[in-house]
């Protein structure tokens, strides 16, 4: 990988850059532009196309096709020749990824990164691609066989070009219509479940086939949806995953934290990068099934993955960095990676016996690469359990968990020793809503006061750095600098995150700093005519597609997010308007989700609010008396994920809300109907076990 120092190289533009991927590029031979108006203007001047190239730092593909193409003098000099190059951080523009991955989706090609357009200087794009290899191989061009064919294109059929790429614009423009919208209810979240169930894999967890990734939205929408139904099979399919994900290959046994995801359908052989986002989904994940079910393995991976976190991805301010790479000196899964003599020279000979078989350590290695067979080396995961292997080896089940724990610390202590995977620095808003998120439940459901004083931190952080007096949100924070305006999942994480702060703390500031975002978020993304939010807002460049997402991949749509940010946010501003644009924009996607509902297990999530039974639950009392602590507590114990948690600290604040008698008292609401509230705290066990 390339550094910023490389001696004898001569930069390019992005050295000038504050991304970490944009510097990984900086000393490549092509003439690479970040993305602006003077590449865009260049390129009308000399009649090129535009080659742009997007990817993001800890991209493992995107770090193979630099090695075989970008760094290669022979590819560098046709790129340079035909087209003006521009490179594209994914995760400091998601606005741009977004918007070409919709074309890459329009014209029917399989999409990932590194992403390639090629683009008329107008930004009318016409051709697209993933990876492409330099030299032409199975049956798929190479970029040295590709790029004159593309030169010849533009200098015969430049019209055709441009054409095309309007068509592809209207396309997606057009795909969300007005006169499609109808109603979602019970049954779409019946669907939505009846294809999970269909797609479960029950040996290994998980749904469909490899490659495996943690989707953790779909496990949130199954432990709604197992409340209320009471149907075993959506449990089942709960616990089956998480425990398989936590005994595989993808979770890092020693130092926390789950990677993207398995290229196997067991969990075993992961792809070893980590993101930000996936440690704060799965993260509340695990709290939810450990709440739901106390089994106290979901607790113990919940808090080594925010350990992880707190220890290798939070800056001194309290922003969290976005991720670690796949690679390490030039090749993945290195860090991660065992022989059995490293085991050997690290372990002492008592121990050996037990950690070749919890891991299943292989003398000849464990871990198979497509392109390389069998590596000789090892991935740490536990194919058996404590109890099986303390019998083999006649042990007890206490004897062999602490020798596990004691192996865990010694290959730890030597793994610290290896050169670390590349870590992008990048404090990235939306990803960091996520994390504040999963940190402020981690606060209360692990009872842990520096998840807290995390949450806290970060949250103060960005508001005080990456928000401006009117609201206004900034996307990025990298190297004490802001760049890039904010996206509609910055504005929804970041709100959604707020609101768990809230009933974290119960500090009033985050619920309005909460409010106003959202606020902001109507005024500057809603679409007028068709509804729902659009990802970039009204002053955003309009040559590109402006495009609406709701599809719940790798982490949550910003519209999904945004759809239970409203309807949490009416009950505990007791703001109707914010139920209104809820409905609206659940039926602007309804056509999109009944063709296809288990794509949409977050806006399902919501959904599941929306449907109901949901609760306001007001808590009117001094936040640091007992009698209130006792009720927060009953009510955070309850097993009601529907809930809007408010504690009014000033009984004189409402008229509708006050203690009874001086005490704390707790008004439980449905349908902007109270229940008659209770100051004693079995009344409440009971009014909450009653609870649908």
């Amino acid at each position: 990988m390339n550094s910023t120092s490389e001696a004898g190289k001569k930069p390019n533009r992005l050295i000038n850059e504050q991304s970490p991927y944009l510097l990984q590029h900086a000393y490549n031979p092509v003439d690479w532009f970040p993305w602006c108006s003077k590449a865009f203007e260049r390129a009308k001047i000399e009649d090129k196309p535009v080659f742009v190239s997007i990817g993001y730092s800890s991209c493992h593909w995107c770090h193979v096709m630099e090695k075989e193409s970008f760094e290669d003098r022979q590819v560098a000099e046709l790129l340079n020749r035909v087209f003006i190059c521009v490179k594209v951080d994914r995760e400091e523009r998601p606005d741009i990824d977004a918007a070409y991955m919709a074309v890459c989706q329009a014209m029917g090609r399989n999409c990932g990164w590194p992403l390639n357009v090629i683009l008329t200087p107008t930004k009318n794009p016409f051709f697209v691609a993933s990876y492409i290899p330099k030299s032409s191989q199975y049956g798929g061009i190479g970029l040295v066989d590709l790029i004159p064919q593309i030169e010849q294109v533009w200098q015969n059929r430049k019209t055709e070009l441009e054409l095309m790429g309007e068509n592809i614009k209207e396309k997606i423009d057009s795909h969300f219509l007005v006169e499609q919208a109808t109603q979602l209810g019970q049954a779409d979240l019946d669907a939505a479940y009846d294809q999970l169930y269909l797609s479960f894999d029950p040996e290994n967890g998980g749904f469909g086939s490899a490659p495996k990734f943690p989707s953790p939205h779909k496990l949130l929408f199954l432990l709604r949806y197992y409340i209320k139904s009471k149907d075993k099979n959506a449990w089942i399919m709960i616990e089956k995953t998480l425990n398989k994900m936590s005994i595989g290959g993808i979770f890092d046994h020693l130092g926390g934290g789950f990677h993207r995801y398995s290229t196997d359908s067991e969990w075993i052989v992961p792809h070893f990068e980590k993101m930000l986002y996936d440690q704060a989904l799965m993260t509340l994940a695990l709290l939810e099934a450990f709440k739901l079910s106390g089994e106290l393995k979901f607790k113990k991976i919940a808090q080594e993955t925010l350990d992880y976190v707190l220890r290798e991805l939070c800056s001194e301010e309290g922003g969290f960095f976005s991720a670690e790479d796949a690679d390490s000196e030039g090749e993945e899964g290195k860090f991660y990676l065992w022989s059995i003599m490293e085991l050997e020279q690290v372990l002492p000979s008592e121990l050996r016996d037990i950690a070749v078989k919890l891991f299943n350590i292989k003398q000849g290695g464990n871990y198979y690469e497509p392109r390389r067979g069998n590596t000789g080396k090892n991935i740490l995961y536990v194919p058996f359990s404590v109890e099986k292997v303390a019998s083999e080896l006649d042990l007890t089940i206490d004897e062999t968990t602490q020798k596990l724990e004691a192996i865990k610390r010694l290959l730890y202590c030597r793994r610290e020793q290896r050169v670390r995977p590349f870590k992008d620095d990048k404090v990235l808003v939306d990803w960091n809503g996520l994390m504040i998120a999963a940190l402020s439940k981690a606060s209360y459901v692990l009872n842990e006061k520096k998840y807290l004083k995390a949450a806290i931190k970060a949250a103060d952080f960005i508001l005080k750095q990456l928000l401006t007096e009117d609201n206004k949100l900034f996307h990025c924070y990298v190297k004490g600098q802001k760049t890039a305006s904010a996206f509609l999942d910055d504005y929804a994480f970041l709100a959604w995150g707020l609101i768990e702060l809230y009933e974290a703390c119960f500090d009033e500031k985050y619920l309005l700093a909460s409010s106003a975002l959202t606020e902001r978020l109507i005024s500057d993304f809603w679409d007028e005519k068709k509804g729902g939010f659009y990802f970039t807002d009204n002053l955003s460049d309009k040559s590109i597609p402006r495009i609406k997402q709701v599809y719940d991949g790798a982490y949550p749509s910003g519209n999904s997010v945004a759809f239970l940010n409203l309807l949490r946010l009416s009950l505990l501003m007791e703001n109707e308007k914010l139920e209104r644009y809820a409905n609206d924009l659940v039926r602007t996607f309804s056509y999109e989700v009944k063709a296809n509902p288990a794509a949409y297990t977050f806006l399902l999530t919501a959904l599941d609010f929306s449907v109901g039974p949901n609760y306001k639950i007001v808590l009117v009392g001094k936040l640091n008396e007992k009698d209130t602590q006792n009720m927060i507590y009953t009510i955070r114990q309850a097993p009601v994920f529907n809930i809007a948690l408010k504690v009014q600290k000033d009984e004189e604040s409402s008229v509708a809300y006050k203690r009874i008698n001086g005490k704390a008292a707790v008004y439980v609401c449905r349908d902007k109907t109270c229940m008659k509230p209770t100051s004693d705290i079995n009344q409440l066990t009971k009014i909450l076990s009653a609870l649908e």
